[in-house]
Formats: C-alpha cells, structure tokens, sequence
C-alpha cells in the first residue's frame, strides 16, 4: 500500500526544496564573484610590481641602436608577493620585442589593446598557463625614456593563483555557514509555523474521532480557521444528509413493522377461521386474498416511499417528457375507470421536467388511483397536463367529496389516509404521502384544492406543477 505524503512532509519539501535552490545557485555565483573580487583585490598588486619594474628600466645607445635595459633582482619581487602559496613570475620586452630580463620561457604576451579601465595605466590583465600552472597575467605597457632615445617597453608580471583560490575559497565557506544557519533557521520556523497551523485539523479529527457512533450533530465552526470553512461546511452537510436518510431509515422500519404487523395478525386468524371451518372455503379464500392484496399493496407502497428517497440521494435526474407517460399510466388504469363508469378525459401537451421515469409514473398512478376510488361512479373524471413555459401542470379533476380542513393538515402525512366510503374500503394512506415525497424530491409543488359550485363542494383538484426544462 502506497503511503501517502502528510500536510506537513509536503509543506516542508514545498518550502525547504526552493529555499536550498536557491542556496545553491547563490553559492555558485558567489563562488564567481568571490574569484572576481580576489582577482580586483589582487590584480592591483601585480600592476604594482609591473609598476616598479618600469621605474627600473632605462635606453642605452642612440638612434636605432637604442635598446631597453633592465637590472631587476627577483629579490625585488619578494615585497609583493604575500606568501608562500604564491609565486611571481615576470618578464621584461625592449622596443623591438626582444627579450630585456625576466624569465625568458614566458608566453609572449597577448597583443590587445588595454580595455578601459579603472587603473591610470595601460595595462591588461588575463589568466593563461605557465610551467603547466595556471597563472594570473598582467602586461603593461611600459613608456621609457632617455637622453639618447626613447620607446616602449612591455613589462610581464605573472602570479599563480593558490592565494586568489584559497581567499575565494575561505570567503566561500564563511558565507556557507551563514547560508546553511539561515536555512536551519528557516526549517525550524516551517516546522513550528506548519505544526501550529496543521493544529485545527489534528483538533477537527480528535473531535470527530470521539464522538459517538450516532452523533451526526454539526461541528462547530467558531475556532475553525477559515480556510478550512469549505472542509467544515461540506462535512456538516453530509452528516445532515446522513442524519435525514437514518431518520428515513428509522421511520420506515418502524412504520414497517407496526403496518404490516396488522394485516399479517388479520391473515393468521382467517386461516385459523377457515381451518376450523367457521367460514365457507370459498368466502375464507376470497378473505385471505383481499388481506394478501392489502399487504402486497401496503409492502409495495413502503417500498416506494424508500425508492423515493434514494432517487433523492442519487443527485441531477435525467429529462424526461411527462406526457407519455401521463397517458401510459392513463392507459394501465383504463379496466379501473371502466368499472367505475367514470367519463374520463385525458388532454396532454409536451412537457419536459428532470424527473426518473419512475418517479412520474409512480406520481401520476398514486394521483389517478386515489381519484378513481373517491369519484362516484358514473361521474366525469379529467386528467390535464399543460404548459406555461416555466412550469408543467398535472391536474387530475374528480367528481369526489372534497376534503375538509382537518384532512388537509395531515393527508400527506403517512399512514394518514382518508376515512372509506360506504361502498369502498380505506387505502393504506401512503399514496399522498409517496406523491408529496416526489414532488418535494423534483422541486415542484403538490396542492389538492376542493372546487365549488353554488357554495357546495362538488369535487376535488389534485394540482402537481414541476420546473420545465428549457432548451
């Protein structure tokens, strides 16, 4: 199993990686410029030395004879050179390039004009090699002058290079103590800086981890840093959505268990009826059967009522066109309506909505079924569905008794059906209740409104209006 990188591991190596780059090309280029500052440092000895051994040089002979002439004991070199890690070396050229004093193996010099520089001289520096060392050159062109003649001389002063290396070395190392101080300095600060900044998220899991195994109440987010709000607002979210789905869960396996617990004691005891012949076979069957088609119908409700929820769960739904479907389950209802007699009228326009197909099927049967059964037979019974282009509308018109205020309070409430007619039997009371669930899952709104004539109720309105989808 891969081990996954901690908050603060990737702090440090997000802040202490750059830092020590950083370290590192500075070292370089410190390294450079601590070179060029030994050479600056340096350089103006070996102008120095070039410098007193021009003073030295006078012109013997006359005319073309005149010649350069030097007398300089390399003793005279000793006064420049700062120690034993380093030797001079030079060499001294009269006006026809011919070799005057010095060491007669030296490079010839470069023949470059002077840069302009910060020395009032005429002089140029360069590195070169010499006797296989690398060396620091300086030639200087050297005007000399006398009562028979004048010219100009070259003076070459060489110098090897281990006091400059050393000089930039040990500046170098003075400046890698600090750097590396530094560095430490700043490791120990992200260390403390990200261990009391990670201290709310270790604190948040602490919370978490003691509460107990049914507490989904919301964390409090009054010492919460605010960046981590977003973290704290999406967990309260979700315990709110789990503490509504276990509440689901609780309330259904306790209607469950109480509902079927009825049919299922009625079923027993006419079994034990018809077993001990109290009844007919034939009227004990037909009784056995209604009570097995209550607990079907029951089972099949409760378990709709949970689909709805997990529909609920399951985020954005498809786009469905409700009209068919409203005339597919206009048209599995259709042997219901006929033995009722009812004059049904079925009128549709197109009308896209975001909805399961389920779920409208599930809405518009409950709808229609709960309608047949109230209307008296023989009476008109409608089915619309119109557009206003925002909204699609479902109104299902029957010719029933209405309902009185105190049904209204509580017939989307489960369990809470309506009283039975004389010639009907009650329904479980979960259809109004499965509706409202659909249409509070979609965004849309469930109204049943009782329409008058005359000042007498004369029948009912069930109005389901549902967000359109626009192109």
């Amino acid at each position: 199993m891969a081990v996954r990188a901690s908050l603060r591991r990737q702090l440090l190596v997000g802040i202490l990686v750059p830092v020590i780059a950083v370290v590192a090309v500075n070292t370089v280029v410190l390294y450079h410029q601590a070179l060029r500052a030994a050479d600056t440092a340096y350089d103006r000895t070996l102008l120095a030395t070039a410098k007193s051994i021009g003073e030295l040089l006078e012109v013997v002979g006359s005319g073309a004879e005149a010649e350069v002439r030097a007398t300089v004991p390399y003793s005279a070199l000793e006064a420049f050179e700062a120690d034993s890690r380093s030797r001079m070396f030079y060499r001294v050229t009269g006006f026809q390039n011919q070799n005057v004093s010095g060491f007669d193996d030296m490079p010839a010099p470069r023949r470059e004009l002077p840069a302009r520089t910060v020395y009032a001289a005429l002089v140029h520096f360069y590195d070169d090699q010499y006797r296989g060392d690398p060396v620091r050159m300086a030639v200087l062109l050297q005007p000399v002058a006398g009562s028979n003649g004048r010219g100009m001389a070259t003076v070459q002063v060489a110098e090897t290079l281990e006091l400059r290396r050393t000089l930039a070395r040990q500046l170098l190392v003075d400046t890698l103590w600090r750097q590396l101080a530094l560095v430490s300095l700043i490791a120990i600060v992200v260390v403390l800086v990200v261990q009391r900044a990670t201290r709310p998220v270790r604190e948040l899991s602490d919370t978490i981890n003691q509460r107990p195994a049914g507490d989904l109440t919301p964390i409090a987010t009054t010492s919460a840093p605010r960046e981590l709000l977003p973290l704290v607002d999406a967990t309260n979210q979700v315990m709110q959505r789990l503490a509504r789905l276990l509440a689901h869960q609780k309330r259904f396996v306790r209607d469950a268990s109480h509902q079927l617990r009825t049919p299922l004691a009625v079923l027993k005891t006419q079994v034990q009826s018809a077993r001990r012949g109290d009844v007919e076979p034939g009227q004990a069957l037909a009784e056995i059967a209604h009570t097995v088609d209550r607990a079907t119908e029951l089972a099949n409700q409760m378990l709709a009522l949970a689909k709805v929820e997990q529909l609920r769960q399951q985020g954005d739904a498809p786009v469905m066109d409700w009209e068919p479907v409203a005339r597919a389950v206009a048209l599995d209802l259709a042997p219901l309506i006929a033995e009722r007699a009812l004059d049904f009228e079925v009128h549709t326009v197109p009308a896209p909505v975001r909805a399961h197909e389920w779920a409208l099927r599930e809405l518009v049967r409950n709808l229609l079924h709960n309608a047949v059964k109230q209307a008296p037979p023989g009476t008109p019974l409608a089915l619309r569905l119109v557009s206003d282009g925002r909204h699609a509308a479902l109104t299902i018109a029957d010719k029933g008794p209405g309902i009185d205020a105190a049904q209204r309070e509580r017939l989307f409430q489960p369990f809470s059906a309506s009283p039975p007619r004389a010639d009907l039997r009650g329904g479980s009371g979960l259809g109004l209740a499965i509706c409202h669930e659909i249409v509070d899952s979609l965004g849309g709104t469930l109204v049943l409104e009782n329409r008058e004539a005359a000042g007498r109720v004369v029948g009912l309105d069930a109005i389901v209006r549902l967000p359109l989808v626009t192109a």
